[in-house]
């Protein structure tokens, strides 16, 4: 039996959570669309092929922001194939993934699909192939009332409003070599500052104003590129003064075949943190450097656990081709759960957040064609975090043992406390990686007088134990007994290998 302690006060903060850390992602990108939430024809589908079934799980998600349409894909798309009438939009090669886009669902589609579901949109623009020039018409299309040609061709399309777009990034992954038409830090830095400033000119808001758009720029795609962190120092003294967030994506792996894989994978939260920390360091200083009273922060616009070993091409260049459909076990929900701690632990300069993606392509949620809709086990952390983790993150003091890793020590305990003023709560997520039982201290005095409402916990004694559309239940929360507090102290078991969630109110 280990022993453990864990301290949080409400008078240390770590920062204000955003909500848009539990944002998400589509990319036209195997089923994320076609066949996951757009399928007409499928008895939960809507009139416009939305799948409702689809949408109820999003909404337990309580996922505020998408971003869309790309990933890798935006690199090469012409917005203008997904506008107007279906039957006159022409099909097209997607070289990143190897497929043929219909283009049957395009920006109003995914516009409409927004409001029905009450998700903010954060749109990409093509930096590829695409010009400072295309970035703006998209924005005059989505964003300026009318008067011009493409607003009043939004219209003509049925949308009479703008859809006031207020998220934007500035391509993606430009530093890849996979990218199409990818760039070199000085040249994207550029061509992305033209953008930016295109941008703000046609918003007619200056960048610290009220209301005005938020701008991305595009960071390393992940803490491995050859490139980083010089990439992002050198994009950012192009682009500090105009845009508001850097981007960062990272994903990781269990792999088997290592040594000690497990306790590898269990780094990653770990892992995360010092990306996280490299990448606000170099902010900092691009911020010094420029003598600029302007914040910039991190938009962590890719983030999920993704086995590179799947289907990542389309043998056929057909639609909709199934790839990257990564059944999540138990192992990768315990991880991802230490992911989300990480991100609600580093609140105060990570603002944004996108789980990628969303539906079917690594997703929490998995479709069946003209089926059921299923909840992977990685469903569940995301769901508790997104709909209890606000307010603000307290800088906690664990006190555990820890194990090796190929990286460095793991401590076996990896927690997140936050404390919602307004709703007089605090809430405690808390992954036990040790393989034995946790008797855990945790300690909570300054929130005053504490009544535990809520104790869940995910365990499972087969760590590769994972939700099917036979067997959906596979893996869920288990709900238990609500602690005892005492003078602001509790006594808290967790079991070995866990995902653990309590909620305080005061």
């Amino acid at each position: 039996m280990a022993k453990a302690k864990i301290f949080a006060d409400r008078n240390m903060t770590a920062g204000k959570i955003d909500p848009n850390i539990y944002a998400s992602f589509l990319e036209h990108l195997g089923r994320a669309v076609y066949e996951g939430i757009y399928e007409p024809g499928h008895p939960a589908a809507d009139k416009d092929g939305f799948r409702r079934d689809v949408i109820e799980l999003i909404r337990e998600l309580n996922v505020p922001l998408v971003r869309y349409p790309g990933g890798n894909f935006v690199s090469g798309y012409d917005w203008k194939d997904g506008i107007g009438k279906k039957s006159e939009r022409r099909a097209r090669l997607d070289l990143a993934w190897t497929s043929v886009e219909s283009n049957e669902f395009g920006t109003d589609e995914f516009m409409k699909w927004c409001r029905l579901t009450g998700i903010q949109p954060m749109m990409a623009v093509n930096m590829g192939t695409g010009t400072p020039k295309d970035a703006l018409e998209l924005f005059e299309y989505c964003n300026h009332p009318s008067g011009t040609y493409f607003s009043d061709l939004r219209r003509k399309n049925g949308a009479k409003d703008p859809y006031g777009v207020k998220y934007w990034c500035i391509g993606n992954e430009m530093d890849g070599e996979w990218q199409i038409c990818g760039l070199d830090a000085d040249a994207y830095g550029k061509k992305a500052l033209q953008t930016a400033r295109m941008l703000r000119w046609a918003d007619a808001k200056k960048a610290d104003e009220e209301g005005a758009v938020k701008l991305v720029v595009c960071g390393s795609c992940h803490a491995d590129m050859p490139t980083y962190p010089e990439w992002d120092r050198i994009v950012l003294e192009h682009t500090y003064d105009e845009v508001d967030y850097l981007s960062m994506h990272r994903y990781y792996e269990y792999r088997p075949a290592e040594r000690n894989a497990l306790e590898n994978f269990l780094y990653s939260a770990d892992d995360m943190s010092d990306f996280i920390e490299t990448v606000k360091a170099t902010i900092r200083y691009v911020r010094t450097k420029k003598r600029s009273k302007r914040n910039v922060y991190i938009s962590f616009d890719e983030w999920n656990i993704w086995t590179t070993a799947a289907e990542r091409t389309a043998p056929d260049w057909i639609r909709a081709p199934h790839l990257l459909e990564d059944v999540y076990t138990f192992r990768d929900m315990l991880v991802f759960g230490g992911l989300l701690n990480t991100l609600l632990n580093h609140c105060d300069i990570v603002k944004i957040a996108c789980l990628a993606q969303l539906v079917n392509v690594i997703a929490p949620i998995m479709t069946e064609k003209g089926g059921a809709a299923l909840r992977q086990t990685t469903f569940y952390p995301f769901r508790y975090a997104a709909n209890f983790g606000r307010g603000e993150t307290m800088r906690s003091i664990t006190e555990c043992g820890t194990f090796s890793s190929k990286r460095g020590e793991v401590r076996m305990l990896n927690e997140a406390v936050t404390h919602d003023a307004e709703k007089r709560q605090v809430c405690v997520f808390v992954c036990n990686y040790g393989q034995e039982t946790a008797d855990v201290d945790l300690e909570l005095r300054s929130f005053g007088d504490l009544t535990c409402r809520e104790f869940v916990s995910m365990e499972n004694n087969d760590l590769g134990a994972f939700n099917t559309f036979a067997d959906p239940e596979r893996v869920k929360p288990v709900e238990h007994e609500p602690v005892a507090m005492r003078s602001g102290r509790a006594a808290v078991r967790l079991a070995p290998m866990s995902w653990n969630f309590l909620r305080f109110e005061y």
